[in-house]
């Protein structure tokens, strides 16, 4: 499974939300001296993300648009209140996680810009490195399918686990198919999981939520999937989402041509201390990026 996942890592690679103000999800132009101004929401999870859209959504006013940002504290409301037109856009999500929830609540939420990268890392205050964890040691883990399963691929990376070939992208622990050390997989919601680090022997948490713990993966990680945040594939670049019938929205470009800039680029690294970094390019092609992320993982299914 270690060759498969690095393989997709280089083949494909825990977003953003923006919804009409008064109308159930469609944009809303106000008059603001002589400019017309659309007055959007936008979804995000956790108070990093809140900086840096609220950084965002300041700039977004020279380009006509009043972005009001929405904060979760779950990674299932964002998507549920996008695809039911109480947000805009989302902001919170890479593109695996998208896809899992498409297909999971038969929707068709569409990626419209990257956004940043996090790498995914393995922290302890018991062990020095994930090879000294003893018989039976608690690893927690999140409890959502893809970033679950992501945490499952790094302790197999790490040397901890095996899985089954066959699980693809998002396995979970019924997928373990060697467990030397007998370790217990705690499943705790993503939120949780850098809190519980005095209770565990170890966690894999995601990095907003580590970040917002004052944990940052590349200086308190005890091992991290990947040392080259360049080298992960799309499937965990995180997105800004929009419903399909809103993708070619001029106000929801304007909020994308806005977050992806340098200013934002600086305000990611700030807030995140260097542990996130920007996921676009001038080159993204990002639709095509999703279809062939689902075409993928249809045919892991398929197996």
């Amino acid at each position: 499974m270690k060759n498969n996942f690095k393989k997709l890592g280089l083949l494909t690679a825990a977003a953003f939300a923006l919804v009409a103000c008064s109308n159930g999800g469609t944009s809303e132009g106000q008059e603001s001296g002589n400019a017309e101004q659309s007055k959007l929401k936008v979804g995000v999870v956790g108070d990093v993300e809140r900086e840096v859209w609220e950084d965002v959504a300041e700039r977004a006013k020279d380009k006509g648009v009043d972005l009001d940002v929405q904060v979760f504290t779950d990674y299932v409301q964002p998507n549920k209140a996008l695809a039911d037109g109480s947000l805009d856009l989302n902001a919170f999500q890479h593109m695996a996680f998208l896809h899992d929830f498409n297909t999971s609540e038969k929707q068709d939420l569409q990626p419209v810009g990257y956004t940043y990268i996090s790498a995914m890392a393995a922290y302890s205050d018991k062990v020095d490195s994930l090879d000294d964890l003893k018989e039976g040691a608690e690893v927690a883990i999140p409890n959502d399918a893809t970033n679950g399963g992501r945490a499952l691929l790094l302790l197999e990376l790490a040397g901890v686990i095996e899985i089954d070939d066959n699980a693809g992208i998002s396995p979970t622990p019924n997928d373990i198919t060697s467990n030397p050390k007998n370790i217990k997989i705690t499943e705790l919601d993503a939120a949780q999981v850098p809190r519980s680090l005095a209770d565990a022997d170890a966690v894999v948490a995601n990095t907003n939520y580590a970040v917002d713990a004052g944990l940052n993966p590349f200086k308190d990680g005890i091992f991290i999937d990947t040392e080259d945040l360049d080298k992960v594939g799309t499937q965990y670049k995180c997105v800004i989402a929009t419903q399909k019938d809103r993708a070619n929205d001029e106000a929801i470009k304007k909020v994308v041509e806005t977050y992806q800039t340098p200013e934002t680029e600086a305000k990611i690294k700030e807030v995140t201390d260097g542990a996130d970094q920007k996921a676009w390019s001038d080159n993204d092609n990002i639709s095509a990026d999703y279809k062939a992320l689902d075409e993928q993982v249809k045919a892991a299914e398929s197996k």
